[in-house]
């Protein structure tokens, strides 16, 4: 299978847009299985070429502290959101 064209999506805003798209069309009743997976083929290519944007960004130390703050949050959030093992797990990873 080819890989998904993601030239169109050039900046995070595009592809957190089309990711936002993907998964609405995921969740749809309507959406057949072979429809799905090929979202999720492009959902994957998006996601890297996410990667890519943030590899080749030049961020300055203030920007790098809000990203670090950021991602902290989100790794609160979910370790809020999680079962009681899965917050075991969670803590056993970041311990080592």
């Amino acid at each position: 299978m080819a890989r998904p064209d993601t030239s169109a999506y050039r900046t995070f805003d595009d592809i957190t847009g089309r990711l936002d798209e993907i998964v609405a069309d995921v969740r749809s009743k309507d959406t057949s299985l072979e429809r799905s997976l090929d979202l999720f083929d492009e959902a994957i290519a998006l996601g890297s070429k996410a990667v890519e944007l943030v590899d080749t960004t030049n961020f300055t130390e203030e920007e790098r502290a809000k990203l670090a703050a950021k991602a902290q949050e989100d790794a609160e959030a979910d370790a809020d959101d999680a079962t009681p093992s899965e917050a075991a797990s969670q803590a056993q990873d970041e311990r080592g």
